[in-house]
């Protein structure tokens, strides 16, 4: 019987011990989660919308929290690199290590497709052109017919087609047909002129011109007009008219010609 009661009082200690042990254990194992995950501990989220991201996430970093950029967007109304938007919002309690996502203005404005602008009226070209983020730069009217509509599309003085890519908020030319004009318009004496100036001239009068520089011109812009026809006098020295939407032909130099060597009786 006294062997008996002392296996039973072995077994119970050792039983007894085994429990504390565990306890210990699993004690031990709390207390070091507990550290590592920071248990208990939190935080108070600070505003940093409107703030500049890179100072932000340098701010939030030595706060103890993560920090993910979700999403940027661009409005040209705010400054480049903020931060628009976070979550969680400002002022909330989170644990330590908990991650804060931002939403930032983009530093470089995107790419925007050209929407297609061609025949449409004038008034609703401009309305798709701010849709799309895009500027109406300069108008120029060309007579035709088609009073009103979307003749050309042109971007830094050249033609663009739907699709081509552009910055955001880049400026766009349209080409706007002005109608028909049936009044007489007398030819103006361009000789002696630069292209540019003459060009505006034409284009305000709703004129066509067909220029035929010289081999040796490459800026035409400031070649000289040392002939045109028509010629603003014909042989008996009368005005002569043309109409609007009608062709100039000019011939252009890099150098002012001889203007009695270059000019013509119209037959």
């Amino acid at each position: 019987m006294a062997k008996q009661f002392k296996f039973f009082q072995s077994f119970w200690a050792n039983l007894l011990a085994a429990g504390i042990l565990a306890l210990l254990l699993i004690f031990g194992a709390l207390q070091m989660l507990s550290r590592i995950t920071k248990h208990g501990q939190h935080l108070t989220v600070p505003a940093v919308v409107g703030k500049q991201a890179t100072d932000v996430i340098q701010q939030l970093t030595d706060s103890g929290f993560d920090v993910v950029i979700v999403d940027s967007i661009y409005t040209d109304t705010l400054p480049k690199g903020i931060v628009v938007k976070q979550l969680p919002d400002a002022n909330s309690t989170v644990k330590v290590n908990r991650t804060i996502y931002l939403t930032t203005n983009r530093m470089v404005p995107p790419q925007i497709p050209m929407p297609d602008l061609l025949n449409k009226n004038y008034t609703f070209a401009i309305e798709i052109l701010n849709k799309a983020h895009l500027q109406l730069g300069d108008t120029i009217f060309k007579p035709d017919f088609m009073k009103g509509s979307v003749m050309e599309q042109l971007y830094q003085g050249r033609k663009i087609t739907a699709g081509t890519q552009l910055q955001w908020g880049s400026k766009v030319t349209l080409v706007v047909a002005g109608g028909l004009k049936e009044d007489n318009l007398e030819v103006p004496d361009l000789v002696g002129m630069h292209y540019r100036e003459a060009k505006t001239l034409l284009d305000s009068m709703g004129i066509a011109v067909a220029a035929a520089p010289d081999a040796d011109v490459r800026d035409t812009a400031d070649a000289y007009i040392y002939k045109q026809n028509p010629l603003p006098l014909d042989a008996q020295k009368k005005t002569v008219f043309i109409k609007a939407g009608m062709f100039m032909d000019i011939w252009l130099s890099n150098e002012m010609k001889d203007v009695a060597d270059s000019i013509t009786t119209p037959q």
